[in-house]
C-alpha cells in the first residue's frame, strides 16, 4: 500500500511531464537576460500656460452676441474651471561623476525640443469654462434669452445650466 502511495504522484508527473517541461522552459526564457540595453526614457513633457486670454475672448464673444437681432448692448463674464496650457517636449540629459553604480553626484539639464517653425507641442489643453454671464438689454425677452443661451454654449462648451443671461438694468420695457 505504502508503495501505491509512493507511485501515484510519479504517475501524475509522467501524465503531465510535457506540460510541465513547457512550463518549466518558459519561465527559463522569462528569466533569460535579453543582452538589449533598457530603452532610453522618454522625453520629459513640460507645461507651459498657453495665450488664451480670458478678457479676450470675453470682448470677442461681447462683439458677436451683440450682433444677434434683439440683445442690443452685451456684457459677458467668464469663469474658468482650469487655464489652458500647452505641453513641450522636452530634451534631458543626465550627467555624473564618480562610479556608474553609485555615482558623487549628477547634474541634470531639460531644454524644449525645436525645430524649424519653434517648440514641439506635443499636448494643448484649452481652458475649461466654469460659468458664464451674459447682461443685455434683451435679456428679458424669453426669444432672445434663448439664442443667447445657445451661441454662448456652441462657443463655450457650457450647458444651459450653467449660463445665466440677464436683462440690462435700465433698458427699456419697449425692448421685450
Amino acid at each position: 500500500m505504502e508503495d501505491q502511495k509512493r507511485k501515484a504522484p510519479l504517475a501524475v508527473l509522467g501524465k503531465y511531464k510535457y506540460v510541465l517541461l513547457v512550463a518549466a522552459l518558459g519561465a527559463v526564457l522569462l528569466l533569460w537576460p535579453s543582452g538589449k540595453k533598457p530603452a532610453a526614457a522618454p522625453a520629459e513633457e513640460e507645461p507651459v500656460r498657453t495665450g488664451v486670454d480670458v478678457a479676450e475672448t470675453e470682448a470677442a464673444m461681447e462683439e458677436i452676441l451683440g450682433k444677434i437681432g434683439g440683445v442690443g448692448r452685451v456684457d459677458v463674464m467668464l469663469t474658468l474651471q482650469s487655464g489652458g496650457e500647452k505641453v513641450l517636449a522636452q530634451d534631458s540629459s543626465l550627467r555624473y561623476s564618480g562610479n556608474v553604480q553609485s555615482p558623487d553626484s549628477y547634474e541634470r539639464s531639460t531644454r524644449p525640443v525645436t525645430e524649424e517653425g519653434g517648440v514641439v507641442v506635443t499636448r494643448e489643453t484649452y481652458p475649461q469654462y466654469r460659468g458664464a454671464l451674459v447682461v443685455c438689454e434683451g435679456g428679458g425677452n424669453d426669444a432672445v434669452r434663448l439664442q443667447v443661451v445657445s451661441a454662448v454654449s456652441a462657443l463655450t462648451g457650457l450647458g444651459s445650466d450653467r449660463i445665466a443671461v440677464v436683462k440690462w438694468q435700465g433698458a427699456s420695457a419697449a425692448q421685450e
